[in-house]
């Protein structure tokens, strides 16, 4: 008897009907448009007011400020060795308007390198000073003693950031207590040193003594020069006279621009042009893609860029890395109306990990028809153009928007050549030897912010941050 007993085949079913494969042939199937997986939310493009520049220019006229360098040196890091960009020593008031480049590089290496761990005091509040220290890299906390405690924090200093730089021109006290609240690399001048040198330069010499001698004009606080007032006074008092003072040479924002050439073949337009027009899918999603550049270019151009524009004053560090509502009060309450706050969506969510930790419920918001994230009133809008760096740290922007309120705007100009949308063209040019047409696609716009407080950053923010597990903790 054999192991098993073939199975008898069944013989074919003739179809009694047209199937559906064959049917699918004579039908028109529902399809979409082409999608794009780089299309976001860009929410600033949506949030900003947008202002018609006619001339392609725009200009922002401004009370006479006094600055004086405040800004942040840089760093180049080969290895272990950490050297300061000596160009960037004119970012500190006394070195300002030295035009030495030579002498500026002798300054840069009579720098040392130090290396101080969590915790260790730089510094000492009511001691005199004899360094400039500059923060290569890690936090710096300063403060004071407070009325009723301890000590009370003046805020961070982060990478870039430098104190100690009044003692070049004389002798002085340090005004807080500076000490390092993460690992520190600081780059330290002693004062002797740079004495050395310049009893060596006339030049270093020439340009402290005109620093020293020169005279400071009142100003506000704000750094604007002071407008005369009296007040509070009774008969025929004397009045003091003023004038308000403007910049002699304003700031102007050009229009800045992104292009393409988008090239289509003529068969495709003639012969596969339906049911959707194949040229009108290749402009929207090649705009889509002009549109992302844009936003990318408010945030990052090194011109005209938000993140790279930052006023020194309205720049600030969070205190341990990850941002917590403390980091967020702290850069709201550094300007008047706040509207908006920017940040990557893993930075939204590193803000949300903290309030959860501290016991926050942080609450949404409605907002164009959007539930989102919310923050003391102010909606927490996503952008991915916002860079989070290789060690993991992001940034947060806060805006005020308007030119009332002397915030940020948006740029454009309308009744461009060609306009397909308000500062957007498109130009035909014509159609080659390979039958293949042609067009100019031409994005103009730029971001300003009217005052120097229409938006602040948060840096060093730290979106890797998570609980640890039970077994871990």
């Amino acid at each position: 008897m054999p192991a098993s007993i073939s199975r008898l085949e069944e013989p074919p079913v003739e179809p009694t009907a047209t199937g559906s494969d064959a049917a699918r042939n004579l039908a028109h199937t529902a399809k979409s448009v082409p999608q794009m997986q780089g299309i976001s939310s860009r929410w600033l493009l949506r949030v900003l007011p947008w202002v018609d520049v006619p001339g392609g220019t725009y200009r922002v006229n401004r009370r006479l400020a006094f600055t004086l360098g405040d800004g942040r040196v840089a760093f180049d890091t080969a290895g272990a060795r950490t050297r300061v960009l000596s160009r960037t020593l004119r970012q500190i008031p006394l070195l300002r308007d030295l035009a030495d480049d030579a002498l500026l590089d002798t300054v840069a290496g009579a720098f040392e390198q130090r290396q101080v761990e969590p915790g260790t005091v730089l510094a000492r509040a009511a001691e005199k000073t004899d360094r400039l220290v500059l923060v290569a890299r890690g936090k710096v906390d300063r403060f004071t003693a407070g009325a009723y405690t301890e000590s009370v924090s003046h805020g961070i200093l982060a990478e870039g950031s430098y104190f100690g730089d009044a003692c070049l021109a004389g002798k002085s006290t340090w005004e807080y207590t500076y000490r390092a609240v993460t690992a520190c690399t600081v780059l330290v001048l002693p004062r002797k040193e740079f004495k050395r040198i310049r009893s060596a330069a006339p030049q270093l010499a020439a340009n402290i003594a005109d620093y020293a001698a020169r005279s400071r004009p009142a100003m506000s606080r704000r750094g604007e020069a002071d407008i005369a007032i009296a007040s509070g006074h009774d008969g025929e008092a004397h009045l003091p006279a003023t004038f308000v003072d403007y910049e002699v040479s304003p700031r102007e924002y050009p229009l800045s621009v992104a292009q393409t050439v988008l090239r289509i073949n003529t068969r495709v337009g003639d012969l596969y042009n339906g049911p959707q027009d194949q040229t009108e899918q290749q402009l929207r999603l090649t705009i889509e893609a002009l549109r992302e550049r844009q936003e990318h270019e408010m945030v990052n151009h090194p011109d005209f860029g938000l993140l790279n524009n930052v006023d020194a004053q309205q720049r600030i560090s969070t205190r341990h890395g990850p941002p917590t509502p403390d980091d967020l009060d702290e850069l709201v309450s550094m300007r008047r109306q706040t509207k908006f706050l920017l940040a990557h969506r893993r930075t939204i969510a590193a803000f949300a990990r903290e309030c959860t930790r501290a016991g926050i419920c942080p609450t949404g918001t409605e907002f164009n028809g959007h539930h989102v994230l919310a923050w003391r009133g102010i909606p927490f809008l996503p952008c991915n153009k916002i860079p989070i760096s290789g060690d993991l740290t992001s940034s947060v922007i806060a805006l005020r928007t308007g030119e009332e309120a002397g915030g940020v705007i948006g740029l454009y100009q309308r009744g461009i050549a060609d306009e397909y949308e308000p500062g957007l063209s498109v130009r035909f040019m014509g159609i080659d030897d390979r039958a293949v047409l042609s067009y100019l696609v031409s994005n103009y716009y730029s971001v300003v912010p009217l005052l120097p407080s229409a938006f602040g950053v948060l840096e060093n923010v730290e979106v890797g941050h998570y609980n640890k597990p039970p077994e871990l903790a």
